[in-house]
């Protein structure tokens, strides 16, 4: 018999099927002798029916061979489990195509049956999720989509609904379960639902405390079966979620962060307009750096080199002879090269500044802003999310600590907290984030970290009084985030100015405007930007600053 099979495979010249345990891969193997298979049982899968080819393995002679033909009796061993497998795949295959025959049919059966919406009944009122409660025991309809659906045998589905504002439990029974939009409704699908709110029986429980028993209901925009779980689940990788953010931000944790970031721009708004600032939208398009010209991001504007600006800082401070104090909430773009768990290429910049105040109200006024704001987001309609993701959150006592940068170095040093090569830090020394974030969470309360060295900050950044080598500058650091505000006095000489340009080697002529405050009415004047991405990482204790954005832009990612 052995014969006439090596006959019939010597007739029909079939080519043999190489594998290799060392080198072979049932992944990406064709199963040539260049590109093996992993396994013998693969290439017989592969081949898909006997008489197999002749299957060739590694050969255990050292210096000989590199491949010996499949002894006989593993091929047999193997050719039973090769069956065995064919037979369960065989099985599966039919039990599939009965259970796709079974559904077809019963698809088919359900387009015979409608249902319509009863006349007799009071008209329903169209409402928002987050304002039934108002409406039990009254009709009502409500649009949203399928955040989760669980069918209990062919007539009964519970349904959750969303519309943004809040989550419903709807009750499907009899013949609205068996339309064909029925079978075939998946989560992620928009829907509107007719029926009459109840509160849920004593014992049970449902979002909202009540829920929707439907009389009707009618198919908007279907998903695709399996809904949102087709493209990410928890499980998924963080580069999947990123390329789905779309359908991420349609989960629960995702679109809490998103209402705690409204609710902290509307809170940054309030707490501003409360204290006469105007608010002014400056532009983004520039043609002079404020941070330095290492993260820029250069574009040709008509023939012309222009940037994304770097901080709307300069443009504010042309803003307040005429308007007082004036903020900014606007997008700030940093071309650096940066993967930290705290960095963005593009983020929400929230810039104040004020005029005719001291260094000392400038830190005043920072401990303002972030006490005020936090305690108007828990006292808004979405505090009650913040302390459901992050229930430790407290609004921090005043004052802040303050801490001078030669006094943060001392502290390192008696720390232990040392450079990667263990050496201690050393004035001038840039304070990088771990080694700064090991501080803050160690001192367990926010920092006011003060009067950097000039050489360090930025040409625009007022000297201290006592000695013009550092600058009245300070950092805000928080516990968990660490730095999430840059601020400083503003140089308001304009001969001091002009050195600031010389000693970073910038070329005041795009800066005319600028230098023009100095000359037309100056005025000792500070400022500062806050990251709104940082201060909600402190706010909702998110480990990564890609949490609390919409899309985040970063170094390596720029879509969707």
């Amino acid at each position: 018999m052995s014969a006439e099979i090596d006959q019939k495979l010597a007739d029909m010249d079939i080519s043999p099927l190489y594998t290799s345990e060392k080198d072979g891969s049932d992944e990406k193997g064709d199963g040539t002798a260049e590109c093996p298979f992993k396994t013998p049982l693969k290439a017989m899968k592969h081949w898909g029916k006997e008489p197999f080819p002749t299957i060739y393995v590694d050969s255990k002679e050292e210096g000989g061979e590199k491949y010996t033909i499949i002894s006989q009796a593993q091929m047999k061993k193997l050719a039973k489990v090769f069956q065995r497998d064919k037979s369960k795949e065989e099985s599966r295959l039919k039990k599939d195509a009965e259970e796709a025959e079974r559904r077809a049919k019963n698809l088919e059966e359900s387009k015979k049956i409608t249902i319509v919406e009863d006349a007799s009944l009071p008209p329903a009122t169209q409402v928002k999720i987050n304002k039934l409660e108002a409406h039990r025991g009254q009709r009502v309809k409500v649009y949203g989509w399928v955040h989760r659906l669980r069918r209990q045998g062919k007539t009964l589905m519970f349904l959750v609904l969303r519309d943004g504002t809040g989550f419903l439990q709807c009750v499907l029974t009899e013949n609205q379960c068996k339309t064909y939009e029925a079978l075939l409704l998946s989560t992620e699908s928009s829907i509107c639902v007719y029926g009459t709110l109840n509160a849920v029986p004593e014992g049970k429980t449902a979002p909202g405390g009540h829920e929707l028993n439907a009389d009707y209901w009618e198919i908007v925009g279907r998903s695709p079966a399996g809904g949102v779980d087709n493209l990410l689940n928890v499980e998924s990788n963080p580069d999947v979620m990123y390329q789905n953010r779309h359908m991420w931000i349609r989960g629960e944790n995702m679109s809490k962060v998103l209402k705690v970031r409204h609710a902290a721009i509307k809170a940054f708004r309030d707490h501003y307009y409360d204290r006469d600032y105007v608010e002014v939208t400056p532009p983004t398009m520039v043609q002079c750096q404020v941070e330095g010209g290492s993260t820029l991001f250069k574009f040709n504007y008509f023939g012309e080199e222009a940037y994304l600006t770097q901080s709307s800082q300069l443009y504010l401070e042309t803003c307040i002879p005429a308007l007082g104090n004036v903020y900014c909430i606007a997008q700030s773009y940093r071309a650096e090269s940066s993967h930290t768990r705290r960095h963005l290429s593009e983020y929400t910049h929230i810039e104040g500044e004020l005029p005719f105040i001291t260094f000392a109200e400038l830190l005043d006024a920072l401990e303002d802003l972030i006490c005020d704001t936090a305690q108007r987001i828990l006292d808004s309609k979405y505090g009650a999310i913040v302390l459901d993701v992050n229930p430790n959150f407290k609004i921090p006592a005043r004052p802040f600590k303050r801490m001078n940068y030669t006094d943060a170095l001392v502290y390192l040093k008696e720390h232990n907290i040392t450079k990667e090569d263990g050496t201690y830090y050393e004035f001038g020394d840039d304070i990088p984030e771990a080694p700064e974030r090991k501080m803050t969470d160690m001192i367990g309360e926010p920092i006011l970290l003060c009067r950097f060295p000039r050489e360090m900050k930025s040409f625009y950044m007022q000297p201290t009084p006592e000695d013009e080598n550092l600058t009245e500058s300070v950092d805000l650091l928080l516990p968990n985030v660490g730095e999430i505000i840059g601020g400083s006095m503003r140089i308001h000489n304009e001969q001091t100015l002009a050195e600031g340009f010389k000693r970073e080697g910038i070329s005041p002529e795009n800066y005319y405007w600028y230098v023009d405050q100095r000359k037309y009415g100056t005025t000792p004047h500070g400022g500062y930007g806050l990251g709104l991405e940082r201060y909600l990482m402190w706010v909702l204790q998110c480990n990564n600053i890609r949490e609390t954005c919409l899309y985040p832009r970063t170094a390596d990612r720029c879509k969707p």
